[in-house]
């Protein structure tokens, strides 16, 4: 049976709540951290709609948001929906779709272009999954960060289903998928790109969710034991690498056939 990954998380984001290493996982404990990345989903793949920015500065939203160690600034408790939403789509643009910004995607964090192997390695890794990707309001890569935490979120919500069923072997599956996927792909470029993004961020809403984003895959690496290498680094500029192409030196060239002009 085939899953969707939907690219609307902000219009049914959960309310967060504090991150903390734990010892052992409980289906509560997954259910938790998988609305944290749905959350932090909805703030990094597309610009914020006034329906979501809505539900974030609900009274029960923002102390959740408060004990998680946030602190907003009054450019976002206090300016009117409309401005709010206008002036984030901006600092969104600015910060992650304009040229000279900082794309939040896998291939561009760790290569310097877009589409290249860690693109690949996720599709197939999707693939496998049983996963697809819906098509939002705008074209996203599959190795874009929105669609990574929610391909997390997904895990952890079949970790949640295997211990409310009893089914240890089925949650020791998924949560090896799950340190697989933040080994080979998040744990490698998500916490330098936070602390980049907290620091280029103007608004205080980026610049707090930028460091809610670094927190978490913090907690997520520590509580999973797992040792990954941080290659981002936060660089404000990423040397394109070199686009390797195959070549196979005993094949003729154009024009090296006999019997050419």
């Amino acid at each position: 049976m085939l899953n969707d990954m939907a690219l609307e998380p902000a219009a049914r984001a959960p309310l967060p709540i504090p991150v903390a290493t734990r010892e052992e996982a409980t289906q509560e404990d997954c259910q938790a951290r998988a609305g944290i990345c749905r959350l932090l989903a909805g703030v990094f793949v597309e610009e914020p709609s006034i329906e979501f920015l809505a539900a974030l500065r609900a009274p029960e939203a923002l102390r959740s948001l408060e004990e998680a160690g946030l602190c907003f600034g009054e450019d976002f408790l206090l300016e009117n929906p409309g401005k709010l939403a206008y002036d984030l789509s901006v600092e969104y643009t600015t910060l992650f779709a304009a040229s000279g910004g900082f794309p939040p995607v896998e291939s561009v964090r760790l290569t310097g272009r877009y589409q290249q192997e860690p693109h690949f390695a996720v599709k197939e890794t999707y693939r496998r999954a049983g996963f697809a990707l819906q098509k939002g309001r705008f074209f996203v890569f599959e190795d874009q960060l929105g669609v990574e935490l929610t391909f997390i979120a997904e895990l952890l919500d079949r970790c949640a289903a295997a211990l409310a069923a009893g089914d240890p072997a089925e949650y020791t599956r998924q949560e090896r998928e799950l340190k697989r996927f933040w080994t080979v792909h998040l744990g490698k470029w998500v916490r330098g790109y936070a602390r980049l993004i907290e620091r280029a961020a103007e608004h205080s809403f980026y610049r707090e969710m930028a460091k809610l984003l670094g927190e978490f895959a913090e907690s997520e690496i520590a509580a999973l034991r797992l040792r990954i290498d941080d290659q981002d680094k936060g660089k404000p500029v990423v040397p394109k690498s070199e686009i390797k192409v195959e070549f196979n030196p005993d094949e003729p060239v154009c024009g090296a056939c006999p019997g050419s002009a």
